[in-house]
């Protein structure tokens, strides 16, 4: 049988790569990762809020910069509390545990899909925000000339990301790895001359700040001080974006997965609080005010290399390119993560199944396509405006921030009596509950008119979209369920259907060269024991042989281990083999054979040579599912490889039939 499309298919590889085997007993170890390679490639989403974080927070201060310091302390205690309740997570959701499984499990479904669409879009704002961030750090080294140059520059960065996540996990992060440790040394080192620089004035220093503090108070009072330190605090809230992408990343960090993630999460957190607090003070030091067209951190490092002539200029330079590299770094954790999340509420039937699928490399390409065309189009909707994007992305991290607080509380009160120190661990989640949601009323509140109704809508929009698919799901439930009686027919002992009274035989006879159907199942039910039913009541006793061909689609659901995947192909096998021995209780030669694959296609084809070697006179048949109404909707819910397989079939000159199956 000839290979069709071999020029596209060779394109393909050379861009994205061979396709990976999912039965090597070894791929889990090498698409997986350590903790530190998970500091870059989850960590980088929250150390990257560093360069977007506390600007914001800076700038909402007012001029009244001596309040930083209090602000940058209470970003950092936020960031060591939410990442110790998100530790607490990862312990009870060892298997992942992102705002939308916890959600689920621990308040319900419709509220952790609530949670999970916020998370999407939260994902999609990633990327572009990230991405975007990262252009304007790089441009603010370069000549203003060049500023119409940056809007196509972040759009090629998202496409070139695209491109190297549908490459895979580890291709997509073991390249960043130089410029994530480039950046954490520079602004190390950018904070700590900050410091010790000054310890010399530190008198004076002490001085002016505190002349500066009674200046401020003077002028807002102890109530106004008060009010002016929570609206920064609250507007800090890109600061902790990027905490739960490890939570949500589970999956792909190496064995043992609780421990490996908690040890990335203290990574994350030590280095994002010393960061952000290191640069509050910094602003302060060096009297760092907000630019119109250069970033604060870039107006900063002027401030403190700008007059040590190629030595400053080429630090100032290697500080802004590894922000930006950082931000391109931190836009994985939407392409790492965001898929994940689509395909667990795929197979939930929030959004349609096809988003669970894996490509042959392994990774869930439909939701990284998805993530990077919905970023691409962001980032032409708002022209790549960091400020804008940050208060989209504030709220919709924050809703899920606090949902999945709330259910970890109530967790921690439902087991109190079986749980020992479920006071302390109540008291974490308890704090994080206070916080997270304090910044998200408070951004609503101070950003609503300001963007912030935006993304109230296309979150609820979103979640509109997940209601309707959902209950379209449970409609094609129910409809299919008149098909469940053929299976207990199927299998009460003694019992033959009526369409094969006529046919039956005493015993069975292998005929190899005899006509021989083959029918694709996916599992013994219903809707295969129809078509079965069909194919005897449409060719009578054309047939004298059949076999039965089952793929087991690898999807993000079961391919989390090497065990998930032994037991998927077991119950291919199993599903086979109760055709088989259906077959010969009503007296016909029957064989089953299975393969596990993430390409139901591909596989197919290479199992049909074995059959028609075993079998010359085959004649392949497939059900498919036809709903009352065929439309747009039902075509891209449900699974139509049917069609696929017989088109690729028709091209090899083998004969396909599709049965159809009415519901």
């Amino acid at each position: 049988m000839q290979e069709p499309y071999s020029f596209l298919k060779h394109v393909k590889h050379l861009i994205i790569g061979e396709p990976r085997d999912p039965h090597d007993r070894e791929i889990f170890h090498k698409i997986t990762l350590i903790a530190f390679l998970a500091w870059v490639g989850l960590g980088a989403d929250g150390i990257t809020s560093s360069c977007y974080g506390p600007e914001e927070a800076f700038r909402a201060l007012g001029g009244h910069s001596v309040l930083s310091i209090i602000v940058g302390l209470g970003c950092a205690l936020t960031v060591f509390v939410i990442a110790t309740s998100y530790s607490q997570i990862i312990e009870l959701f060892p298997t992942g545990g992102g705002g939308y499984l916890v959600a689920s499990k621990l308040l319900s479904p419709n509220v952790g899909m609530i949670s999970g669409c916020a998370l999407l879009v939260d994902y999609v704002l990633t990327i572009t925000l990230s991405i975007a961030s990262g252009a304007d750090a790089l441009f603010s080294f370069f000549p203003e000339p060049w500023n119409p140059y940056k809007f196509w520059f972040a759009l090629f960065g998202v496409f070139g990301l695209l491109i190297l996540n549908l490459r895979g996990v580890k291709e997509s992060v073991i390249p960043l790895v130089p410029v994530f440790l480039i950046f954490i040394f520079a602004h190390a080192f950018l904070i700590l001359y900050a410091i010790i620089s000054h310890l010399m004035q530190f008198s004076t220093l002490s001085h002016k700040l505190v002349v500066d503090l009674k200046e401020t108070h003077s002028q807002l009072g102890s109530w106004g001080m008060f009010l002016i330190i929570l609206k920064a605090y609250s507007m800090s809230a890109g600061t902790y974006t990027g905490i739960e992408a490890v939570s949500n990343g589970l999956p792909i960090l190496k064995e043992p997965r609780v421990e490996t993630g908690k040890k990335t999460m203290t990574y994350m957190a030590v280095s994002l609080a010393s960061i952000v607090l290191g640069l509050m003070i910094a602003y302060v030091l060096f009297d760092a005010q907000p630019s119109a067209t250069k970033t604060l951190n870039a107006v900063l490092c002027e401030k403190a290399f700008g007059g040590f002539g190629t030595f400053g200029t080429t630090f100032i330079f290697i500080t802004l390119v590894s922000e930006a590299a950082l931000l391109f770094v931190g836009a994985q954790a939407g392409f790492l993560d965001g898929p994940r999340v689509l395909a667990n509420m795929a197979q939930d039937r929030w959004f349609p199944t096809r988003f669970a699928l894996l490509s042959d490399r392994l990774v869930t390409q439909n939701g990284i396509l998805l993530m990077g065309v919905s970023s691409l189009i962001l980032m032409v909707m708002t022209h790549g405006s960091v400020g804008y994007m940050i208060v989209l992305y504030s709220i919709n991290v924050f809703i899920t921030f606090s949902l999945s607080q709330i259910g970890m509380v109530k967790h921690w009160w439902n087991v109190r009596s079986t749980t020992p120190d479920w006071k302390r661990k109540l008291f974490v989640n308890g704090v994080g509950l206070s916080m997270t949601l304090f910044v998200l009323l408070s951004v609503i509140y101070i950003k609503f008119f300001e963007g912030g109704w935006i993304t109230i809508i296309i979150t609820g929009t979103l979640v509109l979209l997940a209601l309707g698919i959902k209950s379209h799901y449970n409609h094609a439930f129910k409809l299919l369920q008149k098909f469940n009686g053929l299976v207990d027919v199927a299998t009460i002992p003694g019992i033959k259907s009526s369409e094969f009274q006529k046919e039956s035989k005493t015993e069975f006879q292998c005929d190899l060269k005899g006509n021989t159907a083959v029918l694709l199942v996916n599992g013994f039910n219903g809707q295969g024991i129809h078509t079965l039913m069909s194919i005897i009541g449409l060719f009578k006793s054309t047939f004298k042989n059949f076999a039965f061909i089952q793929i087991g689609m690898i999807d993000a659901g079961n391919f989390k281990g090497s065990q998930e995947v032994d037991a998927l192909e077991k119950h291919a096998h199993e599903g086979v083999q109760r055709y088989v021995d259906f077959m010969k209780n009503h007296g016909y030669y029957s064989e089953g054979f299975t393969s596990i694959s993430v390409d139901v296609v591909e596989e197919t084809m290479k199992i049909s040579q074995t059959v028609r070697q075993r079998f010359p006179n085959s004649t392949f048949f497939g059900g498919q599912l036809v709903f009352p109404e065929d439309t747009f909707i039902t075509r891209m819910l449900h699974n139509n490889i049917v069609f696929s397989v017989q088109r690729r079939f028709l091209t090899g000159g083998l004969p396909f039939v599709i049965i159809p199956v009415v519901v």
